[in-house]
């Protein structure tokens, strides 16, 4: 387990019925000492608030708490306005953005807002473009030259601004690899979480990636959305038929995340629930956050004790 702060946090719904919800919820959040709060990027649905307007609402209402878009459309944002945007939140904000990366997907649905489709194959070198382009465009330094398929950069100057910490969504054995290369953190899908398969799997082609490109694998960090029902009683299944975490007692929830984190080296756990308006969320900021970074505390006094 690493000896780095392990970062909880809530996703947001970007419903635009509820976006009178969203700079409450996340004051709240900050009040609660939770570190970070997701807003999913659909810019292909009308009824959806515009993610990088609402993090920035986020960011300006709150003094601690960072915002990522999970996960950025590149299908529809260039990478390089995508650049000046994050640095010019980031220095409003002293760096408390973070990106969110994804291949992206529902070209369907873009294709309606006059985005031409990306193949499978065109949508992995997109991203592995933004991220390049991310990293040309900020932190300082001469002007660059880029040369991509999908992006062109000549003579452009870098912002002063330093890289903010870029996650992908990625899971095709390509992408993954690109996340071992070029990016600082790794959020499965949805369905993928700390015991599953799937990360037991995908895992170490990032690790891979990493040492190839002279990296460490500890500088990716791996961050889980979760969700499932937080109930008043023990239940006797917390896990569903196919192994995955549907939920349980505060005291089950406690159990199952420090074991997340102790056990399977999660830096990252987010809540997502559709209705922010139930008890859940409370009991997910005062009831289960602090329980689990205390047991992880005492978790880390035992092992430098022993050590």
């Amino acid at each position: 387990m690493s000896a780095a702060r392990v970062l909880f946090g809530l996703g947001l719904p970007p419903d635009l019925a509820a976006a009178n919800r969203i700079l409450p919820q996340a004051k709240a959040c900050d009040a609660a000492g939770l570190d970070v709060v997701s807003i999913p990027d659909h810019p292909n649905f009308a009824d959806r608030v515009d993610a990088y307007a609402a993090v920035s609402m986020v960011l300006g209402a709150t003094r601690q708490l960072r915002g990522v878009v999970n996960l950025t459309n590149i299908g529809i944002r260039s990478a390089p306005l995508l650049a000046r945007t994050v640095a010019s939140l980031s220095a409003l904000s002293d760096g408390r953005i973070i990106v969110g990366v994804g291949a992206g997907s529902l070209w369907d649905e873009l294709a309606r807002l006059g985005v031409t489709p990306r193949s499978p194959a065109e949508s992995v070198q997109a991203m592995e473009e933004t991220i390049t382009v991310m990293h040309a465009l900020t932190g300082g330094g001469p002007p660059v030259d880029f040369a991509g398929q999908f992006y062109q950069l000549r003579g452009a100057d870098p912002s002063p601004q330093p890289t903010p910490a870029i996650w992908t969504g990625s899971q095709g054995p390509r992408s993954l690899a690109i996340t071992g290369r070029l990016a600082d953190g790794w959020i499965p899908a949805h369905t993928a979480d700390w015991r599953s398969p799937q990360v037991k799997a995908w895992r170490p082609v990032i690790d891979d990636a990493a040492v190839a490109a002279g990296r460490s694998p500890a500088d990716i960090v791996t961050i889980y959305n979760v969700g499932g029902q937080i109930t008043d009683r023990a239940v006797l299944r917390p896990r569903d038929e196919e192994g995955r975490w549907v939920g349980g007692s505060t005291e089950q929830w406690i159990d199952e995340l420090t074991s997340a984190v102790i056990d399977y080296d999660a830096a990252g756990l987010f809540y997502l629930r559709r209705d922010l308006s139930d008890s859940a969320v409370g009991r997910w900021m005062h009831e289960i956050v602090p329980a689990v970074r205390r047991a992880i505390a005492e978790s880390n006094e035992r092992h430098g004790a022993s050590g």
